[in-house]
């Protein structure tokens, strides 16, 4: 299931976009739109990466994108002007997302017990921004996202907080925060749906679909 057995868990990291909310589509529709414009082989491309790279953040897929597909260099100014764009296209179709079933439950039932905090590609002002307008923020009690990577964050809260990495599980979609559960050596789960199929297919470690599949799994550890 995982790479060592839970004992306990104390602290959750979730990532957001696909684990909290299903708005991974929403980000996946503004990349096309973004791009649409330099031809459907570049979009298509565009589209390929993002969906293989989930929780890359927005900054960094736009300097890749346009050295890639576009041979262009992009100058800090120039990807934040994308970054601006992107937002206003994707930021009220994450608000209007629909929230991952049985994740207000979980959340109601678990955040006075357990340390509940987002790390996400999403930039963190925005992230704070989407959190409140859901009204979820009183269940986290922090949240991090870009221009930090997740690899960052997560060795930062560890730090911060003196938590112990054998008691926090990361929740995930993409790679990349498989990748930080690694790196920071923490207990993983991945929540599938249509879009991680395929990248994930081999995936032999603790999955779920919804939040009722994941108590089912992890509620015996939790405090």
């Amino acid at each position: 299931m995982v790479s060592r057995r839970i004992e306990k868990i104390d602290t959750i990291f979730f990532d957001f976009d696909g684990v909290v909310a299903e708005s991974v589509e929403a980000k996946t529709e503004a990349f096309k739109l973004m791009y649409k414009k330099y031809g459907k082989n570049v979009s298509d491309k565009v589209v390929a990466h993002h969906i293989k790279n989930g929780g890359v953040s927005r900054y960094e897929k736009f300097k890749i994108y346009h050295r890639e597909f576009l041979d262009v260099i992009l100058t800090a100014n120039q990807v934040e002007e994308l970054a601006n764009e992107f937002s206003v296209l994707v930021k009220d179709q994450v608000i209007k997302s629909s929230l991952v079933i049985g994740v207000k439950s979980f959340l109601e039932k678990y955040h006075l017990k357990i340390n509940c905090r987002i790390i996400t590609g999403t930039p963190t002002e925005e992230m704070g921004d989407i959190l409140k307008e859901k009204k979820l923020d009183k269940y986290f009690l922090s949240y991090h996202g870009s221009p930090k990577n997740k690899k960052y964050w997560t060795e930062y809260l560890i730090d911060k907080y003196s938590l112990k990495r054998e008691n926090i599980i990361f929740l995930g979609d993409a790679s990349t925060d498989k990748e930080a559960a690694e790196y920071s050596n923490l207990h993983f789960a991945l929540r599938k749906h249509k879009e991680n199929n395929d990248q994930f297919s081999n995936f032999k470690g603790l999955k779920f679909n919804d939040f009722s599949e994941l108590e089912t799994e992890i509620s015996k550890y939790l405090l």
